[in-house]
């Protein structure tokens, strides 16, 4: 057990992995600071959570707390985002952007709970993480100090604090042969550094932890059918599932069939590029079908608008600003073209691929007798003739005013 110091009491946003291990005994060394290290659930898997608060202990914390997010997670940042639209540098559909403000929100409940002097995280000078975290504790607790140890610590990369947590004792997965960064939750896996700063070069096989090679994936495709209400994801081949359930269900079936890889060039919020593997399986199945839902039953200056929302959504989760007046008045809009959302698409998947198999809704705009081009009783194709001189009006005197400027004699 570690000699506990009299120093101001700093909790930590925790991960267990290598920069927040070195962070615990330096918060001790630097500071003299009693470190509370905080655990997110945010559905990370694969055991990540598992003995993480010895390892907290060993590395000299007094405690770690562990909170169960998952639900709150999806219900409350991951389907707004999708209801949204949000999709960011094209392809990025927002998986660690989502986690940090519901994580920071939590943390900064548990150091008003414990009375702590700080808060400390272990995101780089360089990332859009550090953003995320501060900006959360500046809206929900401005009065408590923020260390950043990235910012202040003298070792200049994970070579170094690989070395520092060895002699340490404290045991890390990672190591200077595979110095890839990992973040999982229940949408996503994010996978940074080592070769894939080089984005000439190809994502190697090995890093991906939630989606199948497509290539080795089923021959046969296969079909699921999500429903919702009001925008909201509910069921899976009609069968009601919870956020957290559902989510689960289907990066299991398009994980397995090699759906939802892509790889990014994007820009971090403070001004340079970077190059991220994501592999969001459920995830890219749940844009695609809601996609498609709102094609069918939302209007075309509607869907517009969403789209140019979509877009600044987008911005927003990324750069961390989730806790403002901006995000709710974008939420009530976004709820508010949400309501006629309701009904089923299905979609197939296969070898990497959604392919949309159908669609159905009680509120769909789109009317076989308006749009066939059998016999029609509802639409006189002669009235086209008139909406298209109008339509057309601008253009034509465009075009008689330059053939008379043309037409006019040189003097």
């Amino acid at each position: 057990m570690h000699k506990q110091s009299n120093g101001p009491l700093v909790v930590l946003a925790y991960s267990g992995g290598l920069d927040t291990s070195a962070i615990v005994p330096w918060l001790r060394e630097q500071y003299g600071a009693r470190v509370v290290c905080f655990a997110a659930d945010v559905g990370q898997g694969l055991g990540e959570l598992d003995g993480l608060i010895a390892k907290a202990k060993r590395s000299g914390a007094e405690d770690c707390i562990i909170e169960d997010l998952r639900e709150e997670f999806v219900r409350d940042f991951v389907f707004p985002t999708l209801r949204a639209g949000a999709v960011y540098a094209r392809t990025y559909l927002l998986g660690t952007s989502m986690a940090r403000p519901v994580t920071a929100a939590h943390q900064v409940a548990a150091a008003q709970r414990l009375g702590a002097e700080a808060l400390a995280h272990g995101c780089t000078g360089k990332g859009n993480d550090q953003v995320r975290f501060e900006l959360t504790y500046a809206a929900l607790a401005p009065e408590l100090q923020v260390i950043a140890p990235w910012r202040e610590w003298k070792f200049q990369g994970r070579e170094d604090l690989i070395a520092y947590v060895h002699a340490k004792g404290v045991p890390v997965q990672a190591t200077a042969e595979k110095p890839y960064s990992t973040d999982r939750n229940l949408w996503h896996c994010s996978h940074e550094g080592g070769i894939l700063e080089d984005p000439s070069q190809e994502a190697p096989e090995h890093i991906f932890v939630m989606t199948k090679n497509p290539l080795e994936a089923p021959d046969e495709p296969v079909v699921v059918t999500i429903g919702f209400e009001e925008g909201n994801p509910v069921s899976v081949d009609a069968v009601p599932l919870g956020p957290v359930e559902l989510l689960e269900q289907l990066n299991e079936v398009a994980g397995e069939h090699g759906v939802g890889r892509a790889d990014v060039v994007e820009d971090r919020l403070v001004g340079m590029k970077s190059r991220g593997v994501y592999e969001t399986p459920g995830g890219t199945v749940l844009y695609a079908a809601h996609r498609e839902l709102e094609q069918m039953v939302l209007d075309r200056r509607t869907l517009g608008l969403k789209d140019e929302l979509a877009l600044r959504y987008a911005d927003l989760v990324y750069d961390g600003r989730w806790w403002t007046p901006e995000r709710e008045a974008l939420d009530a809009l976004v709820t508010a073209t949400q309501k006629p959302v309701t009904g089923s698409v299905r979609l197939k998947l296969f070898k990497g691929n959604v392919i949309v198999a159908g669609r159905e809704s009680p509120y769909a705009l789109y009317q076989p007798s308006y749009a066939t081009f059998g016999k029609d009783n509802v639409y006189n194709q002669k009235d086209a003739e008139g909406f298209i001189r109008l339509y057309g009006l601008a253009s034509r005197i465009a075009a008689g005013l330059q053939a008379e400027r043309t037409d006019v004699p040189a003097s």
